[in-house]
C-alpha cells in the first residue's frame, strides 16, 4: 500500500509541517503523522451512507 505525503499539512497535535501521510484502504481515507502517530479518518460516501447513525466504521464486508 502506497502513503502518499500531504506537501504543507500541518499536524493538529503536534504542529509539524509536512509529516501527514494518506493512504486509502476500502474505501475509507486514513491520514496518518508520521512524527507523533496522530490518526484521522474519513470514509467514502457510499461508506458512510451504509453505516447506521451514531456507529463507528471499522469495515463494510459483503457476502458475493
Amino acid at each position: 500500500m502506497k502513503k502518499r505525503f500531504i506537501a504543507g499539512a500541518t499536524c493538529p497535535k503536534c504542529k509539524e509541517m509536512d509529516t501527514m501521510g494518506l493512504v486509502k484502504e476500502h474505501g475509507v481515507e486514513t491520514v496518518t503523522c508520521v512524527s507523533c502517530g496522530h490518526q484521522m479518518s474519513q470514509p467514502e460516501e457510499h461508506v458512510v451512507q451504509e453505516v447506521r447513525p451514531n456507529e463507528q466504521v471499522i469495515g463494510i464486508f459483503k457476502q458475493e
